[in-house]
């Protein structure tokens, strides 16, 4: 090579290297000149055995109940009202917590004490700043209260993400994703590993293709569940509630959840009951369902087409005692 072409080629590679170094500072920094920002994905969780499998015959059988009267005793006076009428101990106790409240409770500790799992649904909001890590003090804090349970729970962080109503708090399905990683992250780091993680949108979700946009994956969820309620102002069968969320939760290999169902006071009496009886056939047929949770209770400001406390209508009472009778739903578990 002579000396021309020998400088010429020199020159050449000093200018990829050049155009490699500017390139590299160039999207280090970002189009701002400042340090890009880039979201690390979160490492991979450690595989372990479910903390609430599924029972091998039959369905847990569960419920919220709204109390009369506010406070702890008032909670533990209504689940036992219900408990004798329906003639049995419910499997599962469905709680609510919102944002920073006290777990456990007294009423929490009682039902536990009682042989019940608590499904904890966990009303911690804002996508967003949860993905950002503004919310890990509160999110270590409560994984370190359910671990100090020492009795397996059922945990469905958010549930109903799929509402209209709340997207500004749960974001687009990419950032509740994201957040629900985040929090098992922690969970994970805390070594809380009594907890059933419970993926929990809302049946009607499926029909009009809202909800599965905001599935975690298989590997961040343990049980699959949905709410289920005729849209209100309906008189839809159970049946036509679930079709499409069952039919998509038949492709995973996953026991399914219905974390609440209920049948509005609205329909009248008669038809509540037969209502129920239809849901009972229903849940029967489908061996995937392994539990099963009423709602027991009349949000305010919903009206009778919102409300379905079962008080005051004995023929819907009946009704759902005869699912709790069912052996199905007194499995033979080892807790």
């Amino acid at each position: 090579m002579t000396g021309w072409r020998r400088l010429a080629a020199i020159s050449a590679i000093a200018v990829v290297v050049i155009a490699a170094v500017v390139v590299a500072i160039t999207v280090g920094l970002g189009s701002t000149g400042r340090p890009a920002s880039h979201s690390s994905p979160e490492p991979a969780l450690p595989k372990a055995p479910l903390a609430i499998p599924a029972p091998a015959t039959g369905a847990y059988f569960g419920a919220w109940v709204d109390p009369a009267m506010y406070g702890q005793h008032g909670h533990i006076g209504a689940v036992h009202a219900l408990q004798q009428q329906i003639g049995r101990r419910l499997d599962i106790v469905h709680i609510y917590l919102r944002q920073d409240a006290a777990f456990p409770t007294s009423s929490d500790l009682a039902f536990v004490r009682q042989g019940s799992i608590l499904l904890v649904s966990w009303a911690l909001n804002d996508s967003r700043g949860i993905a950002a890590g503004e919310w890990d003090a509160s999110i270590r804090q409560r994984a370190r209260e359910i671990k100090a349970l020492g009795k397996p729970v059922f945990l469905e962080w958010r549930w109903e993400m799929d509402r209209p109503n709340i997207r500004s708090v749960v974001g687009s399905p990419a950032e509740y994703i994201a957040a629900w990683k985040h929090i098992r992250m922690i969970f994970a780091q805390q070594h809380t590993t009594n907890v059933a993680w419970v993926w929990c949108p809302t049946a009607n979700g499926f029909s009009d293709g809202q909800a599965a946009a905001f599935y975690p994956g298989n590997s961040e969820v343990d049980w699959i569940c949905a709410d289920a309620y005729p849209a209100y102002g309906s008189t839809a069968s159970f049946a036509a509630t679930v079709t499409a969320f069952l039919g998509w939760a038949s492709r995973y290999d996953k026991p399914v959840m219905i974390g609440e169902f209920g049948v509005p006071e609205s329909d009248g009496a008669g038809q509540r009951a037969q209502w129920l009886r239809a849901a009972q056939r229903v849940v029967l047929a489908d061996r995937q369902i392994k539990a099963l949770l009423y709602f027991d209770a009349n949000p305010a400001g919903q009206g009778p087409q919102g409300s379905y406390s079962l008080a005051g209508d004995p023929a819907a009472l009946s009704a759902l005692s005869a699912i709790a009778a069912q052996p199905y739903f007194n499995p033979a578990v080892t807790r």
